[in-house]
């Protein structure tokens, strides 16, 4: 996977967090967590060398929101299953 299709589809997923209204305070800050770990990544993949210990907390928090959203939000939990499955199969 390249470095600008990884900028595609993470702002991609950005935009549909910024769609989403979480109910509690635990959606809250995961949706803040995910969000801080998608701006990282995007700042270095603009330019800079793609530092990959940046994409395993990512990876570990886009399985721990599909968890939490699952039964609530379903568009939501569809956009970052199909994020964690495009990364799993890149190999990151």
């Amino acid at each position: 996977m390249t470095d600008k299709n990884l900028s595609e589809l993470l702002e991609q997923l950005k935009n549909e967090l910024g769609k989403t209204q979480a109910l509690d305070e635990r959606g809250r800050q995961l949706l803040r967590n995910l969000d801080a770990d998608i701006q990282k990544l995007l700042l270095r993949s603009e330019g800079m060398e793609r530092d990959e210990s940046l994409l395993e907390p990512l990876l570990e928090r886009l399985q721990e929101t599909i968890d939490h959203f699952e039964i609530t939000h379903p568009k939501l939990t569809a956009a970052l299953s199909h994020m964690l499955t495009i990364l799993s199969n890149a190999g990151i």
